[in-house]
């Protein structure tokens, strides 16, 4: 029976006609995407006016209008590729040499959306827009490199004759030691503790480090120093005879009871000789020869922000004050050349004058005074300029706690816009990448920094959610473990402080000389040696979860680093413990294999080291994400849980056809991992896959 409709009704009925009239289907979200790859801008890091070209994805046929938004035009973008999925739309820009942020108003019908580096969203923000800045290069040879970090007194003895003797000198106000034994724990106060690791012995393990496909060596300091980690600079001009070469080793050690340095006869002619100094000097320029000859770069450490108390400048320790051929340190003479390169507090207290600025308040790391010395400026820049020129040819520096240095945020960003000047123009290839926790956008603008070490975008988000552990386990959060919306709103909010230029060569690490190893935090012990001993950081380990971590930072935008050790199962609480000698004769032998595997396999598929990256889908201790560009196409997948699941995966949105086949590349789980297993066949644009316990695999489209 007929029922007759109230005006109310039909007006409710005409609005809803008018509202389908109107609608086109919902915005397909898994097809649209943009970054700042080559993929979607042309020129990938384009110059100062260049005519660029931005691209921007949709489903084929899905939207009605795509508009590109700069800060000051508006351009309403062309449709100018389709294929069976997908429309391209593209813009060509001229830019001029101020940073070019932009973002994306996709249409259709009265839908509208807005599309930034996190993706569709529905409000503007221009914290997240896509940045491109004219100019900004970043060297080609470091763009996804595989980086593999030394701490150098920790990873191998090549030459016993220039070991660190016991009783050598006093640091810290006890004698140095010798440690006899390689595989001993690091003692709790650790600093003065030496196990005679060297460039000779890295030169000995180059074939190692070759075969197991290292692209970049990254050293901490090489210079002269008496600490075992070599922050605490002694002579920027050379390189620690005791990791060198000693060729005049003349004088006695240090006898019972005495403390001051001054006496340490056999020291000062080890550290001062200029035989020594000069031969150390040869072996470093060695060292890079043969990492080039081999086709792998070499990064150096540097340490401007502060020196030591033994540095030749200061000399609190009085080792140069009768030394040959060297000037009076700032400590020893108010006459000294160097006394303005420190601020001291009282200027009426020389001879020894121990009232400088230390950095913290330590007054072995005394403070570098740049402000009010342009000889100290001068001559760090000297030294920025010689270790990356010849003989030495040196492709970079990290820079040590990079935003400390000065007294000013704007003296700090004035040095280090020099010190890039300085560096590019001695060599053009060399690369700039500093220590930095927080926000980098400040000093990845283009003029300063190249990149940074990856806490925030990488280490940090990937330890919370594969471990729940703090990075030095000094905390465990249940709350983070497995939360993938956290690991994901991480990852978008920090990688957008990067230009692609930064982001494609940020240090990737999981482990590194002053945090806890990861494989100890996958046993979720709360502490440090100082409380649970060295022995509990191996104790109830899970390698598995470490194989994911491994997959995650071998298949990520940026630059994979492994800290020396970790492929060979290494553990460790916090600095010191996780300074622990390379194992050699204990290595797990999996693990090696499994992490030269993992390099092959990166160096083999291009779009795992210079592709895009997208996310594909994530649930509780579930991750899956896409590396990809037109010629291949990958597919990550991480299960944390300790039990099995089963997910249907899209693959589509990834530039795969809707058939065909996903092969497996690496697969790893519970009982290890294995290489090219049967692959899942993709129907309609995905596939489904169960993936057991702690598992994570990598899939790569294939044609049916």
């Amino acid at each position: 029976m007929d029922e007759k409709l109230d005006l109310e009704q039909i007006k409710q009925l005409e609005n809803n006609c008018q509202y389908i009239a109107n609608m086109r289907p919902v915005f397909n979200r898994r097809a649209l995407y943009a970054d700042t790859t080559g993929n979607y801008i042309s020129p990938e890091e384009p110059e100062p006016y260049d005519r660029v070209t931005i691209r921007f994805r949709t489903a084929k046929n899905n939207v009605d209008r795509v508009v590109l938004i700069t800060k000051d035009e508006k351009y309403v973008m062309s449709k100018v590729e389709s294929d069976k999925h997908f429309d391209y739309y593209a813009q060509v820009i001229q830019i001029g040499e101020e940073k070019l942020t932009y973002h994306f108003e996709v249409q259709s019908g009265r839908l509208k959306g807005y599309y930034d580096s996190r993706g569709l969203a529905t409000e503007q923000n221009e914290y997240y827009d896509f940045v491109i800045i004219p100019g900004f290069k970043t060297p080609g040879w470091a763009k996804g490199a595989v980086m593999y970090q030394i701490y150098v007194d920790r990873f191998c003895n090549g030459d016993p004759d220039n070991d660190v003797l016991s009783g050598e000198y006093c640091y810290i106000g006890e004698p140095v030691q010798k440690e006899d034994d390689w595989n001993r724990y690091p003692a709790q106060m650790d600093v003065r503790h030496f196990y005679g690791g060297d460039l000779q012995g890295v030169l000995d393990k180059m074939d190692y480090l070759q075969d197991l496909g290292v692209e970049v060596i990254y050293f901490n300091p090489l210079f002269v120093s008496p600490s075992n980690h070599k922050y605490d600079i002694q002579d920027y001009d050379y390189i620690d005879p005791h990791f060198g070469k000693i060729v005049s080793d003349e004088g006695e050690l240090l006898k019972d009871g005495q403390v001051e340095n001054r006496q340490a006869s056999r020291y000062i002619d080890r550290v001062t000789n200029r035989k020594n100094l000069e031969a150390s000097n040869q072996l470093f320029a060695k060292v890079v020869e043969e990492a080039h000859r081999r086709g792998m770069r070499v990064i150096m450490d540097g340490v401007f922000n502060h020196c030591g108390s033994f540095n030749k400048w200061l000399d609190k320790e009085r080792i140069y004050e009768n030394a040959e051929g060297y000037e009076k340190g700032a400590f020893v003479s108010a006459d000294s050349p160097y006394r303005s390169y420190f601020q001291f507090h009282q200027q009426d207290s020389w001879p020894y004058n121990g009232s400088y600025d230390g950095w913290w308040g330590h007054n072995t790391l005394p403070k570098l005074n740049y402000e009010e010395s342009k000889e100290l400026f001068d001559y760090v820049m000297r030294i920025a300029k010689k270790w990356v020129s010849p003989p030495y040819n040196a492709d970079g520096w990290r820079l040590d706690v990079a935003a400390d240095l000065g007294h000013s945020q704007e003296y700090n960003h004035y040095f280090w816009q020099e010190f890039r000047k300085a560096v590019k123009e001695a060599n053009p290839e060399a690369i700039i990448l500093a220590e930095h926790y927080g926000n980098t956008r400040d000093w990845l603008q283009g003029n300063e920094w190249d990149t940074v070490m990856n806490y925030d975008a990488f280490m940090e988000p990937v330890t919370w959610f594969l471990t729940g552990m703090e990075k030095h386990s000094d905390d465990f959060r249940e709350d983070l473990l497995g939360n993938a919306d956290s690991f994901w709103g991480a990852i978008m909010h920090h990688s957008s402080s990067f230009a692609m230029p930064s982001w494609q060569v940020a240090m990737n690490e999981l482990s590194n000389h002053d945090h806890s190893r990861f494989l100890t935090r996958t046993n979720h012990k709360v502490g440090r040696i100082s409380t649970l001993g060295p022995k509990a950081a191996e104790q109830d380990i899970n390698k598995a979860v470490f194989r994911e971590a491994v997959v995650m930072q071998m298949t990520w935008m940026g630059a994979p680093t492994i800290y020396y050790g970790d492929e060979a199962g290494a553990c460790g609480f916090t600095d010191p413990d996780s300074r622990r000698t390379y194992p050699w004769g204990l290595e797990d032998q999996e693990l090696i294999s499994f992490h030269r595997d993992i390099i092959r396999l990166r160096r083999e598929n291009d779009e795992l080291r210079r592709g895009s990256i997208k996310y594909v889908d994530s649930d509780y201790n579930y991750l899956a994400y896409g590396r990809f560009h037109r010629k291949g196409q990958c597919v990550i997948l991480v299960n944390n849980n300790n039990y099995p699941i089963t997910k249907d995966v899209y693959v589509w949105d990834l530039g795969t056809p809707k058939h065909g086949k996903m092969q497996v590349l690496l697969w790893t789980d519970e009982y290890g991992y294995s290489l090219g297993r049967d692959g899942y066949e993709v129907v309609s644009g995905k596939i489904r896959i169960e993936l057991p316990r702690t598992c994570a695999v990598i899939l790569k489209y294939t044609e049916s």
